[in-house]
């Protein structure tokens, strides 16, 4: 780990060789002259990435996942003297099809699953988008040849890959499961208990393990309190947004409104 002052109070232990890898590569781009380019990276890695750059006078940071909306994007990292837009990320948008009537059963989990058994790290795949009789998937530019070749089946199902222009893509709408509960406080233990529907007891030791993220980030407090948009996931047991906030009760509890992505 490099010695880094008192940069990394303000990043979780957990994100500290991500900050090491980062400040490395903006050393690079800043005393040799080249150009970086990352891998897919989930939005907190962008975060950190944007806010370190910022530090820097001389390396400016474009960043792309194949569309304007993406969730997981990667990034090229250049000296600020270098014209770079969207067009010098490497992504590449692949469709998978199949004319086999088992294909609309297959979910996200089974595209994902079938590339990463190829040998591919997970850091090469970018949105992932499934709709009855096709899926889109952003991948990195480099992989596209790979996946094309030998992504020949998804759970068991024979599948052809071809390569689309990025204009082509069809997101998936985002779909959430919505449900009403109330709680005493606006805590992630208590919204996370009801959220998985387990006891406040049994949640409040895999948060304190580190199995939580709010927001893409490693969140081990159990008592901190979450606020409308925010994004928790916990290890095993999926992803969730508080949706609203809708309001105080007669009884003093607060209703919430949250939604699980499935």
């Amino acid at each position: 780990m490099g010695n880094h002052g008192g940069l990394y109070e303000h990043f979780h232990p957990d994100e500290h060789a991500y900050v090491d890898r980062v400040l490395d590569w903006l050393a690079r781009v800043r005393m040799r002259h080249e150009v970086r380019t990352t891998d897919f990276l989930d939005p907190r890695q962008a975060d950190i990435l944007g806010a370190l750059a910022n530090r820097e006078s001389d390396v400016r940071v474009v960043t792309y996942g194949g569309y304007a909306e993406a969730e997981r994007k990667r990034a090229v990292i250049a000296p600020d003297y270098m014209e770079v837009d969207e067009s010098d990320v490497p992504v590449a948008l692949l469709s998978i099809a199949s004319p086999d009537a088992r294909f609309s059963d297959l979910d996200h989990g089974d595209f994902l699953g079938a590339m990463l058994g190829l040998g591919l790290k997970r850091d090469k795949l970018g949105d992932i988008h499934v709709h009855e009789t096709f899926c889109h998937v952003l991948v990195a530019e480099e992989m596209a040849d790979f996946l094309t070749l030998h992504l020949q089946k998804v759970h068991r199902v024979p599948v052809t890959v071809e390569t689309l222009p990025p204009d082509k893509l069809r997101p998936a709408e985002v779909r959430l499961e919505t449900r009403r509960i109330t709680v005493a406080s606006m805590r992630l233990d208590g919204i996370l208990s009801d959220a998985v529907q387990v006891s406040r007891a049994k949640i409040v030791p895999p948060i304190q393990a580190g199995r939580c993220k709010v927001n893409w980030k490693t969140e081990q407090n159990p008592s901190v309190l979450l606020k409308e948009g925010d994004v928790i996931s916990l290890r095993g047991f999926g992803r969730f947004r508080v949706m609203e906030v809708e309001g105080v009760s007669k009884s003093g509890r607060i209703r919430v409104v949250i939604g699980k992505y499935v």
